[in-house]
């Protein structure tokens, strides 16, 4: 059963994490099959433009605690995001946790609706939010960053719109990206390219400048005695070891 579904609409290709069961956790097949969706779109001179989104009520939970993707996978998907010669657009209708939090980071144009929430959890668990600060710390909000980096604190569409996680929010998630799609389509491919490579051109020197240690921190912290209570105590549902 595929994970990620592939739909297509006047140009607009349509990329669904669909593994709800899971809340579309950032597994290593599910990487990897976004990966390949991506690469696809990317080459297909009849896409203008990309659109990543979900079923269910999560976007995505972050990284599967049970078959993790490694680093080094995920770094390599969220470079392809910002790499990817046409505009990368998320549409979220439901919460956002950890590392689907880099995802939305990554895309060039990110929209929700007013019922979505986020949080970034890593601290709970014993972790860091290390390589999707790759894409995050360049576009985000720095004082909105140590905020909820370091309390894992719960906020919602309208805070995530102020700290520059998020382009727009709606109740109406579509209405708003609507306008947002016919720009692109009227747009020219190879003008988007360009203008994209303008955008992204600061994310890319932080990864190039800080991927390797972000990667090393992320296996060393996921490996460590805190980290192993932390995702057990997630699993049974309990407060960590040093909670108080």
């Amino acid at each position: 059963m595929s994970l990620v579904t592939r739909t297509r609409t006047r140009a607009v290709e349509t990329l669904t994490l669909d593994s709800p069961h899971h809340r579309n956790a950032l597994s290593a097949a599910l990487v990897g099959e976004l990966a390949e969706g991506l690469t696809d779109a990317g080459k297909d001179t009849g896409v203008r433009a990309i659109v990543l989104t979900h079923t269910g009520n999560t976007f995505s939970a972050g990284a599967d605690l049970k078959d993790p993707p490694p680093p080094d996978a995920l770094v390599a998907l969220l470079r392809q995001i910002i790499e990817l010669p046409k505009p990368v657009v998320a549409r979220v209708t439901g919460h956002v946790r950890a590392g689907g939090l880099g995802l939305l980071a990554a895309c060039d144009i990110a929209a929700a609706s007013t019922e979505a929430t986020f949080a970034f959890t890593e601290v709970r668990i014993g972790v860091a939010p290390a390589v999707i600060s790759l894409p995050l710390l360049p576009r985000t909000d720095p004082r909105a960053l140590a905020r909820y980096y370091l309390t894992g604190e719960r906020f919602d569409a309208a805070e995530a719109t102020r700290t520059g996680l998020l382009t727009t929010c709606a109740d109406d998630v579509d209405t708003a990206l609507a306008p947002i799609l016919d720009g692109l389509r009227k747009s020219a491919p190879d003008a988007l390219a360009e203008t994209k490579r303008l955008l992204t051109a600061r994310v890319l020197e932080t990864f190039d400048r800080d991927a390797a240690d972000l990667t090393a921190l992320s296996a060393r912290l996921f490996s460590s005695p805190q980290a192993r209570e932390g995702m057990t105590a997630f699993l049974e549902r309990r407060d960590a070891a040093w909670a108080v």
